[in-house]
């Protein structure tokens, strides 16, 4: 599974904002079943980052959105969304490299 996720805030101050991605990013990094957990600044809005996200399985996603980290990543973006949070997953049935 893949999912791919953009939130926007409006706040002035956004350090706590980035700093709860980052957190989220860390620890989701280490949950069993997450193959990778990516968090960016968006290029074009930065007051936006985007996260892309690789799991084995919907257990694995489960078990993600269960952190704590992610819970305070939520209440500390809840003060200052510019718009609700968006998220995709995408079911994958194989992958390959890139060549």
């Amino acid at each position: 599974m893949i999912g791919a996720s953009r939130v926007s805030w409006s706040a002035e101050d956004d350090s706590r904002d980035s700093l709860a991605a980052h957190n989220v990013a860390l620890a989701s990094q280490s949950v069993e079943g997450v193959v990778s957990f990516d968090v960016g600044e968006d290029v074009t809005d930065p007051n936006s980052f985007v996260a892309t996200e690789v799991f084995d399985d919907r257990a694995a996603l489960d078990r993600q959105e269960s952190l704590p980290e992610v819970a305070a990543a939520m209440a500390a973006f809840e003060d200052g969304l510019a718009a609700e949070p968006e998220a995709t997953i995408f079911d994958v049935a194989s992958s390959a490299p890139y060549e």
